[in-house]
């Protein structure tokens, strides 16, 4: 993960959460008092975040310090003790809320691609992250997924090409669009990897005749056209799956050989997990 990015995003959300002061602490809790807390898991799932927020503390006070016990990418039960902090009682609470929202929704993520990646386990197939992504929140939500077994589609915009519908009519038609991009690439010196989407198998077909991709998003295809597209591919690019996939309907995606499979889901239909931070 990149430090300056992290380090840039806890700065701001702390100093959009304190602002002027954190009031309630400053008048509570006298200055020079140190104490601790225990981080307790409340649901069962796949912990996601715990290297993250030691950054917040000690950016927030040096003083704070972190005794974990349990490290990302692990199964937690309900009651299990992450870690102790301690250190300054008003740093202890100023970071309280920070920590449990980056804890809370990098945990929901991981466990819920933990799920996905369950389903489709012992098939050829990996699960893809997308940019349905809370904005600012990419760069943790994307690790989260890694964390839960998962795999990164794209970061951004700009470190790959991806030719969907829209770029497709925009462009007008399949042809037109992947030509420019090559003549795009070639002329600014950029080696960027192309996926282009297929709405049907008659694009595909467009696609497969124009050729110069890498990858095929085969767009709301049923499994039955899936196994279809991919004898037609014939391994000749890598393939996804992509839209409207979800538990029940994934491992039957898997078991087309096809090589990726997308959900937005990963990032966006996600319940936090449950902790608490309270003062021993």
């Amino acid at each position: 993960m990149d430090q300056v990015l992290l380090d840039e995003f806890i700065l701001g959300a702390l100093a959009e959460d304190i602002g002027d002061g954190d009031h309630t602490s400053l008048a509570c809790i006298p200055e020079h008092l140190n104490g601790c807390a225990r981080l307790i898991a409340k649901q069962d799932g796949v912990l996601a975040g715990v290297e993250v927020v030691q950054s917040v503390f000690q950016l927030a006070d040096k003083e704070l310090s972190c005794e974990v016990f349990i490290k990302d990418g692990s199964i937690i039960k309900h009651g299990e003790l992450v870690f102790t902090l301690c250190g300054p009682r008003r740093s202890i609470l100023k970071t309280e809320r920070l920590a449990l929202n980056i804890l809370q929704r990098m945990s929901g993520i991981a466990t819920q691609t933990a799920l996905y990646v369950s389903q489709i386990k012992g098939t050829s197939a990996k699960i893809l992250d997308t940019r349905k992504t809370t904005p600012n929140l990419r760069f943790l939500e994307k690790e989260a997924v890694k964390i839960g077994g998962g795999f990164n589609h794209r970061m951004g915009l700009f470190d790959m090409i991806m030719i969907k519908d829209n770029h497709i009519d925009f462009a007008g038609g399949i042809k037109k669009a992947i030509q420019s991009t090559l003549e795009y690439l070639e002329k600014n010196h950029k080696d960027l990897k192309i996926e282009i989407e297929a709405r049907s198998i008659d694009e595909l077909k467009s696609i497969l005749k124009v050729g110069g991709i890498h990858r095929i998003m085969l767009d709301n295809f049923t499994p039955e056209e899936t196994k279809r597209a991919l004898l037609l591919i014939d391994k000749k690019y890598e393939t996804e799956s992509s839209g409207g996939i979800n538990l029940k309907t994934i491992r039957e995606y898997a078991e087309t050989g096809v090589d990726y499979i997308s959900v937005g889901a990963l990032t966006h239909q996600i319940l936090s997990l449950d902790m608490s931070l309270k003062a021993i």
